[in-house]
């Protein structure tokens, strides 16, 4: 109650301070003490939506939480995210690598200030600047600059960022992640290359000439789009119930990752055949090298670059045979969630991004139209 009697207001307001177009709000914590604090934006319903997040926090006991993330740092939180949602198992080691070397640019333009000093303007300025900077390339013997960024490097940092802080704004340490009202500053149509869409006549060669290990490689990844370098080369053979037909992945890159995977008839083959070719070993792909720190293939990147320019293909990545995996899956005609499911994906967005090549194939199709067939002789046309 206020002195007067009247009962307070406890859901809050918001207000613009002068010629500002920021929101700012104002409501009581638990304690019933006035806060004041900027939305970061300029936009009504984001503003709302802020107001009605703080409410929610006061009111479930984790507004504290939220207010430290005012003088929370952008470092402080870098290094609780590394340690926390970064390194393995979280994520791959891989992952990390990426992580850490992301922000090793993000840091010192970010480091200093708190969580809620960032904003969307800020980024894009960030954005702008990365784009217009060279690349460093390092030798043994110099360091020089050449050429400007790749948009699809850059973007590679904004998404970090951005997912950095979407986990402060999970936890409660902003209100809204401010890379939502950022735009980025070019289009990366064609800065970045499609996946590529391995043909059966692509297959037949790299079969052909590769080396027996990888070739059983390639057809379990078509037949059955197995992760290489997480799920099919630390693979034990246990794992492998060839009677029964299916593989059991206890790990993965991803909690939907781990499950029973059945085998296609090419691919019990190719088991059955790598099982042999791995006699006396545990894994299916052990390691022939006696210094190496795994007693599996750890990397295969020599011997598949090899193959290819033998076979007379263009480059591309052994893990663009999980597209390949996913587009055969959707041309034919089985449903996209139950793609996703064959690829153990959490997201069926990311399905998108595997059936990609799925428009090559119709190219390739229309480009087989015959246009004089109304024309030959005893050939009759349905519609």
């Amino acid at each position: 109650m206020t002195r007067n009697g009247r009962p307070r207001k406890t859901n809050g307001s918001l207000y613009q301070r002068g010629d500002s177009a920021r929101w700012w709000m104002r409501y009581r914590d638990n304690e019933g003490r006035i806060i004041k604090e900027s939305t970061g934006t300029d936009d009504r319903e984001e503003a709302d939506r802020a107001l009605r997040e703080r409410l929610a926090a006061r009111d479930e006991g984790t507004l504290s939480g939220l207010l430290f993330g005012k003088s929370l740092t952008f470092d402080e939180w870098a290094d609780w995210f590394l340690e926390n949602r970064s390194r393995p198992p979280i994520r791959a080691e891989k992952t990390h690598q990426a992580n850490l070397e992301v922000l090793k640019q993000i840091r010192p333009v970010f480091g200093k200030l708190a969580l809620s000093e960032i904003t969307s303007e800020l980024i894009e300025e960030y954005l702008a600047k990365r784009l217009r900077s060279r690349r460093t390339i390092k030798s043994k013997l110099s360091r020089y600059e050449e050429g400007t960024l790749k948009p699809s490097t850059v973007h590679r940092e904004y998404r970090v960022l951005n997912r950095i802080l979407n986990v402060a704004v999970q936890k409660r340490r902003i209100v809204a992640n401010p890379c939502q009202g950022a735009d980025f500053p070019v289009r990366l149509a064609g800065s970045t290359r499609k996946p590529h869409y391995l043909t059966a006549t692509e297959q037949e060669r790299i079969e052909f000439l590769a080396p027996r290990y990888l070739r059983n490689v390639v057809v379990i990844m078509v037949e059955m789009g197995l992760r290489p370098y997480r799920e099919l080369l630390p693979m034990r053979k246990q794992q492998v119930d060839l009677p029964n037909r299916f593989v059991h992945l206890p790990d993965s890159k991803t909690p939907n990752g781990i499950a029973d995977m059945p085998m296609t008839e090419r691919a019990h083959e190719a088991f059955a055949d790598q099982i042999g070719e791995s006699e006396g070993s545990e894994y299916l792909f052990p390691s022939s090298d006696p210094t190496s720190v795994k007693p599996h293939l750890r990397n295969i990147r020599r011997g598949w670059d090899t193959t290819l320019r033998r076979a007379g293909i263009e480059h591309f990545s052994l893990y663009e045979l999980r597209h390949t995996f996913a587009t055969r899956l959707s041309a034919g005609g089985v449903a996209d969630h139950f793609v996703t499911q064959l690829l153990r994906q959490g997201d069926s967005a990311v399905f998108k991004r595997y059936s990609q090549a799925k428009l090559k194939m119709m190219r390739e199709a229309l480009n087989k139209l015959d246009r004089g067939a109304a024309e030959h002789a005893g050939t009759s046309v349905t519609v």
